[in-house]
């Protein structure tokens, strides 16, 4: 029981929620209770919170500013796609295809955020940015140009498509990887110079930190789960075309990062889950001539939701009515009732003489009785 109180309950509770989430759902999934379209939108969910939380690892820990991230999960999506559609004649479209396709498309993007890491993280602000986002274009256009042999050029990449029953079950394990790989990095001692850096990198490097290894490792470490997530997206669609691994893409993952709170994993994933279930309502009820209606309104909600969150003017009603003040308020009036029925209080415990009165008991300074004169000495 020692041992379970000890434990900082708060770095698992997102362990805790997903995995909750993934049981309850699995089951209505599995006894018929969820529709077809909902279960399609919790795959584009599990897939969004892995690229949300990879980024974060880069702009809200490490602070610099990626613009890059769908061209990592552009190179997953086609080199783990195409080995999916090489190994479904030889192993089948089960979970061996599935682990290896996933192993070549994460070791590809982590070499790509490799190559490109080493020159781009030696840039700063604004040019690391241009840097990234030439690269996701950059991609994005070699594999639009390629033969339809290979990877299909610009009709795109016919990729076998999981089990559509249950294969957000597997989107929403990996979810679970990411976080365990994502949270203990950021918690050990290389997390630590990661946030170092961020903070100040000047101070970093004159403590001794190597400022470019860490950057590094935190660049490569974003791409592989990138690249995994291109890979559970082709196994999500039957064809994979380059035009969706955009710049526009790109960004919106970074607005994700944005709204959840730069270096907050738990506000990315709320923030991915949210955006994504927005972005596919808005394309479900704004259909027809209303169509051109929806960027105009998603734009709208998300310049709402960055108002409430940054404004000055809402600084008082956030911190009063938040997630953090009602659990602390919760958990004050749990220890409050647990002091209460505490038989070790002062206040119960039995004894002769009354705290009450002992505290009130009047004390005289002077030995003696201030009406009774002083007897004057015998001469």
């Amino acid at each position: 029981m020692s041992k379970l109180a000890n434990i900082k309950w708060k770095h698992y509770i997102n362990y805790i929620v997903v995995g909750i989430f993934t049981i309850v759902t699995s089951i209505l999934a599995f006894s018929g209770g969820l529709q077809q379209s909902l279960i399609y939108k919790l795959e584009e969910v599990a897939i969004n919170i892995i690229l949300a939380v990879s980024l974060s690892l880069v702009v809200g820990f490490l602070g610099e500013l990626s613009l890059g991230h769908a061209g990592f999960m552009c190179v997953g999506a086609y080199l783990g796609g195409k080995a999916a559609a090489l190994l479904v004649p030889v192993l089948g479209n089960g979970i061996p295809t599935l682990l290896i396709s996933l192993l070549i498309g994460g070791i590809c993007a982590g070499l790509c955020g490799f190559i490109i890491g080493i020159p781009a993280l030696r840039l700063k602000g604004d040019y690391l940015a241009i840097t990234t986002l030439a690269f996701g274009e950059i991609v994005r256009t070699i594999f639009q140009n390629t033969s339809a042999e290979t990877f299909g050029g610009a009709i795109g990449l016919k990729t076998p498509r999981f089990d559509k029953h249950y294969f957000f079950i597997i989107c929403f394990i990996i979810v679970l990887l990411t976080l365990a790989v994502v949270q203990n990095l950021i918690r050990s001692k290389h997390g630590r110079a990661i946030t170092a850096i961020r903070d100040n990198e000047i101070a970093a490097r004159a403590t001794g930190i190597n400022v470019t290894s860490y950057k590094l490792i935190g660049f490569i470490v974003s791409a592989i789960f990138a690249g995994l997530a291109g890979v559970l997206f082709s196994y999500t669609q039957n064809n994979v075309s380059s035009s969706t691994f955009d710049y526009n893409y790109s960004i919106e993952i970074l607005v994700m990062v944005v709204l959840g709170g730069m270096g907050s994993i738990n506000g990315t994933i709320i923030s991915a889950a949210l955006i994504t279930y927005l972005n596919k309502q808005l394309a479900t009820v704004l259909t027809g001539d209303l169509a051109v209606l929806k960027d105009l309104v998603y734009a709208l909600i998300l310049i709402v939701i960055v108002i409430y969150n940054n404004s000055p003017a809402f600084k008082n009603f956030r911190d009063k009515y938040n997630l953090a003040n009602l659990i602390k308020l919760i958990t004050r009036n749990r220890a409050s009732k647990g002091d209460a029925d505490d038989t070790r209080r002062w206040d119960v415990v039995p004894t002769k003489i009354k705290m009450d009165a002992l505290l009130s008991t009047d004390f005289v300074v002077n030995d003696v009785e201030p009406d009774k004169p002083k007897e004057k000495d015998n001469e």
